[in-house]
């Protein structure tokens, strides 16, 4: 069976490992994924990823998850833009999110980024999803 929507995937299975208080768990690889975590390791919300590939089994990539004093560093993770509802902000739209505490992570013509880096690179773009 297709999976409609990748990324909204990726972002529950971390919810879900980070609420059983796991300390890694899998998903299935794609270059759109990997440049959503690289994303997420730069603003430091996850220790890591790499990217596995096992003869016997499909690609994917084990994401390290980052813990503060037992809590998970990731308090809230939010898919923005579906499939079915696209959300997209111009460069003065982008507001900070939660007083500068948090990020939006943006598809933009440039790459995938935060909205901080986006700001400074001047560029708009699709609004993929919030982090606090």
């Amino acid at each position: 069976m297709t999976m409609t929507d990748p990324l909204g995937d990726m972002l529950t299975r971390i919810r879900n490992g980070q609420q059983g208080g796991k300390p890694q768990i899998n998903c299935p690889a794609s270059k759109f994924r990997a440049n959503v975590l690289e994303v997420l390791q730069r603003e430091g919300y996850i220790r890591g990823f790499r990217h596995v590939e096992e003869s016997q089994s499909q690609p994917h990539l084990e994401i390290e998850l980052k813990y503060h004093d037992g809590s998970p560093v990731i308090r809230t993770i939010k898919r923005i833009s579906r499939p079915g509802c696209r959300i997209y902000a111009s460069i003065k739209d982008l507001r900070p999110i939660n007083n500068g505490l948090g990020i939006s992570i943006l598809s933009t013509p440039r790459g995938v980024m935060s909205d901080a880096e986006a700001r400074a690179a001047n560029v708009g773009g699709e609004v993929l999803c919030m982090v606090i």
